[in-house]
Formats: C-alpha cells, sequence, structure tokens
C-alpha cells in the first residue's frame, strides 16, 4: 500500500481499511509502507489517533512502528512522548522499543535520557552491543570521554565485541584533547586491535593518523608505507617484531594447546579416542614434519578441478624443496570415484605421508598436533581460520602467542591464473606494535574483508619527533 500524503479524517481511513485486501492487518501493513516511504509524521499519527478512537486502545507492535518512524527522522519530542505512553501503559519493555528509545534519543539534545534507559535495560537483561555503542557515541560526541570510555570498559566485561565504527569514534572526537588518562585510553584501544588481530580499514586508520598528529605537544607524525620482506620500516628504520616465537614461548603454547584445545574440548564428539591415540603413534612414529596440509579443506580450493587434482597440485608444489610432508585425508579418498581416482592418489602418497582419519572425523585437533609436535620450523596450510581454538585458549596472552604462531605458520593458497602461488609466512608480525616513541598499524583498503588473517601488506608509521 501507498501511504497517503497528508493526514486523514476518520471516515477516509475507514474507507481505505475497507478497500484493502486483509483488513485485520490494514493498520500493520500501512505503518510497514510509512517505515519504508518515511512519510510524514502528521500522517501516520492520523492513522495512530485513529485507530486509538475506533479500538480504545493501541497495539504494542504498532507503538513501535510509529516509533520506529520517529527515530528514523529524529522526531526527539515525539520520541520521549512515546516513551511515557509506553511506560504508562506496559510495565516493562522489550529489547526492540529500549533499541529504538536509545537509538533515537542518543542522537539529540535528550542523551542523557539515553543513559537513564540504558541503566534501566540493566536491571531486566544485558544490554545489546547497539544500545551501548549508541550511548558511547552520545557521550564522545559531547566531548565526555571518560564516561565514553566507562561506557566501552563496561561493554568489554560483558563480552560484547565492539565495532570498528565506535572504535573509529573515540580516535574521530578525540582529536585535539589534552590529558594522559585520555591518552592512555586511545593506546589502549590500539592494543585491543594488537590482541584481537584486528587490521582498521582505511578511514579508520585515517582517523588514527589525524588524532596522533593532533595532541597538543605531541610531535607526532604519521606516514603511509610498504614494510620491506626484512621487517625494516622505510620511514623510521625500525626493525618490526619478529614472527617467531622463542623457544620458551613456543613450549609454552604447545602444552596449553594439546591440554586445553586438544584434550580438554569437543575434538572427541567427532573423533573417537582411539583414533586419535592412533594418530599421535603414527604422527611420533614419523617426526618431524615440515609441512602438514588439511587435505580435504586444500582439495576443494578450485570447485571445477577433481578435488584429487587440486590436492596433487599442492602436494606438488610443496615436496619441490624436498618437504616432509603429512597430509590428513579422509577414508573416502581411498576410494575410487569421480573425484578420488586410486592412480592418482597412489602416486601422492610416494610424496608424503597420509592418514587418513574417519569420515566425520574433526581435523584441526589432528592439524595442531602434528604441526606443533614436529617443532618451531614446521608450517601448516589449511584455508581454515581457526577461530574456535583461539576461544578455547583461556588467557589473553595464549591467545596472542596462537595468534602470533598461526601468523607466522599457516600457509595460504591464492588461486591465481590455475597456479599455486604461495603467501609465505612473514619474517615481521603483522600486528599492531609500539616501542614508546613508535607505532606500526597494519590496515586494509576495504572495510572487514571476509577473511581477516589475510594479512595486510599496507602499514601507517607514527613516530614521534
Amino acid at each position: 500500500v501507498q501511504p497517503p500524503e497528508k493526514p486523514l479524517q476518520a471516515e477516509e481511513w475507514n474507507r481505505l481499511r475497507e478497500s484493502f485486501r486483509s483488513p485485520e492487518i490494514f493498520e500493520e501493513v500501512m505503518f510497514n509502507s510509512m517505515v519504508r516511504c518515511n512519510s510524514p509524521i502528521d500522517v501516520a499519527k492520523s492513522l495512530l489517533t485513529h485507530v486509538a478512537k475506533s479500538k480504545g486502545d493501541i497495539a504494542y507492535n504498532l507503538l513501535i512502528k510509529y516509533l520506529a518512524l520517529c527515530v528514523q527522522q529524529g522526531q526527539t519530542s515525539e520520541i520521549c512522548d512515546m516513551y511515557d505512553i509506553m511506560k504508562t501503559r506496559f510495565r516493562i519493555l522489550e529489547s526492540g522499543a529500549y533499541n529504538l528509545l536509545i537509538r533515537g534519543l542518543s542522537n539529540s539534545d535528550q542523551w542523557r535520557m539515553a543513559l537513564t534507559l540504558l541503566e534501566e535495560v540493566k536491571k531486566i537483561m544485558i544490554p545489546s552491543r547497539t544500545n551501548y555503542e549508541s550511548c558511547i557515541k552520545a557521550a564522545s560526541r559531547h566531548q565526555e570521554m571518560n564516561l565514553a570510555f566507562e561506557l566501552y570498559h563496561e561493554m568489554l566485561a560483558k563480552d560484547l565485541v565492539p565495532t570498528l565504527d565506535v572504535l573509529q569514534a573515540f580516535f574521530d572526537f578525540s582529536r585535539g584533547m589534552k590529558g594522559a588518562e585520555l591518552q592512555k585510553e586511545l593506546f589502549g584501544i590500539l592494543l585491543y586491535l594488537r590482541e584481537n588481530q584486528i587490521y582498521p580499514h582505511k578511514t579508520f586508520m585515517r582517523s588514527i593518523k589525524l588524532w596522533f598528529e593532533s595532541i597538543p605537544g605531541g610531535n607526532w607524525r604519521g606516514h603511509l608505507t610498504n614494510i620491506k620482506d626484512s621487517g625494516q620500516c622505510p620511514v623510521c628504520n625500525h626493525q618490526l617484531e619478529d614472527s617467531d616465537l622463542t623457544e620458551e614461548e613456543y613450549n609454552n603454547l604447545r602444552e596449553r594447546i594439546i591440554r586445553d584445545v586438544i584434550h580438554g574440548t569437543d575434538t572427541f564428539r567427532k573423533t573417537s579416542p582411539q583414533e586419535f591415540e592412533a594418530f599421535q603413534m603414527f604422527v611420533e612414529n614419523r617426526l618431524p614434519f615440515d609441512i602438514v596440509i588439511d587435505g580435504l579443506n586444500v582439495s576443494h580450493i578450485k570447485p571445477r578441478k577433481m578435488h584429487c587434482e587440486n590436492l596433487f597440485d599442492a602436494v606438488n608444489c610443496l615436496a619441490k624443496e624436498n618437504a616432509r610432508l603429512l597430509v590428513l585425508g579422509r577414508k573416502h579418498m581411498l576410494i575410487n570415484s569421480s573425484n578420488w581416482k586410486r592412480g592418482i592418489m597412489k602416486e601422492m602418497q610416494n610424496k608424503a605421508d597420509f592418514f587418513f582419519a574417519e569420515n566425520i572425523s574433526e581435523d584441526d585437533a589432528f592439524l595442531l598436533y602434528a604441526t606443533l609436535r614436529s617443532g618451531k620450523h614446521c608450517k601448516f596450510v589449511t584455508r581454515d581460520f581457526l577461530r574456535d581454538h583461539k576461544a578455547c585458549l583461556a588467557d589473553s596472552l595464549t591467545r596472542h602467542l596462537f595468534r602470533k604462531w598461526q601468523r607466522g605458520h599457516q600457509i595460504y593458497k591464492k588461486m591465481f591464473l590455475s597456479v599455486f602461488i604461495q603467501q609465505p609466512a612473514f619474517c615481521y608480525d603483522c600486528v599492531v606494535q609500539t616501542t614508546g616513541d613508535t607505532w606500526h598499524i597494519p590496515y586494509k583498503d576495504t572495510f572487514e574483508e571476509k577473511y581477516s588473517y589475510r594479512v595486510p601488506r599496507k602499514w601507517l608509521c607514527i613516530q614521534q619527533k
């Protein structure tokens, strides 16, 4: 339905309702249409008044739709009125209503009321990320940075993951502001990016650069650059952190992953303990490997090729340097079929060790175990990101080491003109890093690429003169 362009009288609304296919849902459909077409508020109000007069009451879902229209148009006084009406009629509101009210009020001069509502939400549920971020942006816009950071820390404590948008807002609104505490908080956000291996996109990176350069008396200067393969920054000549873990870090990480991830989680929901034991024996008798390959994952790299050909290309490419390879396969690969040719499988088994697991087994545990038992030099090939395993590690230091190890040891395959191009593991660590008077921040050209483990090649170098 097309909403009317001006307010209607009761009989006009009645006529429209009667001509409608399903009169019982007329109001709901009309309000949806008004929100979609961003109709004038007085038109929507005339329908609301008509419903109240004819039915003596307005249903909750219609009030919500009217509220959505008010928020969309920034009609502050209407939003406040709606809140009063809804609070009087319904003692407790649901999250959809609170989301709209907080969003609408936080964008207005009544933004402090959004904070009151946030407190109200806390009493009945965990506020959503959107609730927090609306309030954080409102506080930042009004230069109340202490309040904004208080909400930010509260949000992190509730395990809500902030959007890059709100992190960028902190840098945008802090521009040119003095204060050691503020600076410490913003450095904290950069360290949050480091710990979680987050690469800011170009616009966020620019906000970081402008903030640094605007610090009163700070003398910071930022330059965009590409780091040399040696890991040296061409701007400040500083050597970036090594991607290698120390012996002690590596041993610690290996113990923790084998204990917490492989034995401590649900590895055995899909893999029997007997099968994993057989695999451990298999590995121990053949150690060490140079490269461990997730065979099933790699076999799907090029959709138009036979699975065994994809795997054959990878094995051929990686066996060139006389590397010792372990391929993690599945039992079904041994059955001659359109995707798995016995002859090709035999040829591959001359170039690599193969372990064939049950078809339902979980590969990641096998992959991690074989790679970590082989020692620091061993790399692994998979297109998976292994996100879940990071989550199983209890403390942030171990999570950081896991990510660092992964960045240095995971080989990705990019398809390019039907040839394997290896993206080698870097000798320097691709993560936000600082020495105190320099910061190096890797960034991406676009907002949120699909795979955040694809390491960016572009860097922002910031140094204090």
